[in-house]
């Protein structure tokens, strides 16, 4: 187990300088400019200056990219002509923008070790490379892998593995029995195996369910703030690899996310939902519970899946804001439907086209 430490809690303030030469060699981008530009931070195209790198990856910004001062532009080959600083040429600007700023802005180096004021269990594994920070509490038979981050406040309850290089921020909770892969981040405020919603109802009201599995979160899996993830009423929960969770996103009990799946802001996932691999839902859309949804489905924003998917693509079923008036009006129609749909069928009866519809 670790010596105890006073440790500092970790950030992405740390920039590294890097030329423009080295960014275009390691990323594999064609180079329309300076080789020996430096940059050292990232910037909008609007606000950058000399030392910065921007991206262009959205049409409505055009103008700006025409503007801009930044050292660099990440740009695609076809926009490059509209750029008036250096550019680096890439087939997808904003994925080289993605890596390139992860070089720009590491982790720092964690301070192994464990706070004076966290409680770890006798029975926890903590391999020495591990930084526990502040009033952290592992508890019985957890393991913990090399190389993990566990910020301020997290609670690791019993049973609970974490693979190497994780990192759980601020006041995160695994309530028990968690399986987690290696390179995840889990951001503050996030629960997971707090019991699934689940109950009985008797003549006296209801009785709960006893939750008994777990939950199994694979490798490279990205879960937000204050986001939940039910443990499973009898077998595990499961995030598998690549998984991305916005923040206050909802999964229930017994819900199977496939690789690589990304869910927006207020997506809520009912129980025993089976969802496939790559798949996207907008922000607030949502399931019913015990359905599957194959793979490569991309759920609309407000939609509700209400029944299983088994063609990929793209579905939604919200209705776009529009003037309050408009909205009225149409919601008055939608309302008289009824006894329209009566007017026409006594129409068609009495014209002799009645098809019993």
């Amino acid at each position: 187990m670790a010596p105890q430490s006073d440790l500092r809690f970790e950030s992405r303030e740390i920039q590294l300088s890097t030329s423009l030469g080295e960014l275009a060699v390691q990323f594999g981008c064609e180079l329309v400019g300076d080789p020996a530009a430096r940059v050292s931070r990232v910037a909008t195209l609007a606000n950058a200056d000399s030392e910065s790198l921007s991206f262009f990856a959205n049409k409505a910004y055009r103008d700006e990219l025409r503007q801009t001062t930044a050292a660099a532009v990440l740009v695609h080959p076809d926009d490059a002509s509209d750029c008036p600083v250096n550019a680096l040429l890439a087939d997808d600007p904003y994925l080289a923008y993605a890596r390139i700023a992860d070089v720009l802005y590491p982790f720092p180096d964690l301070a192994a070790g464990i706070h004076k004021s966290a409680v770890v269990a006798s029975s926890a594994r903590v391999p020495d490379s591990v930084q526990v920070s502040a009033n952290v509490v592992v508890e019985d038979d957890c393991v913990i892998g090399d190389q993990v981050f566990i910020g301020p406040g997290v609670v690791i309850g019993p049973r609970c593995t974490i693979g190497a290089g994780t990192r759980l921020l601020a006041n995160v909770t695994l309530v028990q029995d968690v399986q987690m892969g290696g390179r995840c981040i889990v951001h503050p405020g996030a629960v997971i195996g707090s019991d699934g919603f689940g109950n009985a109802m008797s003549d006296g009201g209801w009785v709960k369910v006893p939750q008994v599995g777990g939950v199994r979160i694979g490798n490279d899996v990205e879960i937000g703030a204050n986001t939940t993830i039910d443990r499973g009423a009898i077998d595990d929960t499961v995030i598998e690899n690549g998984v991305r969770l916005d923040n206050l996103i909802q999964i229930a009990h017994n819900v199977q996310i496939g690789e690589h799946t990304a869910m927006a802001a207020y997506t809520g996932i009912s129980g025993s939902t089976i969802i496939g691999k790559r798949c996207m839902f907008a922000g607030r859309s949502g399931t019913v519970g015990h359905i599957n949804i194959c793979d490569d489905v991309v759920i609309g924003g407000l939609s509700m899946v209400s029944k299983d998917i088994r063609e990929p693509g793209f579905y939604a079923a919200s209705f776009a804001a529009e003037k309050a008036g408009n909205w009225k009006r149409k919601v008055a129609r939608f309302r008289r439907l009824g006894a329209l749909a009566k007017r026409v069928r006594a129409l068609e009866k009495s014209a002799g086209s009645d098809d019993d519809r």
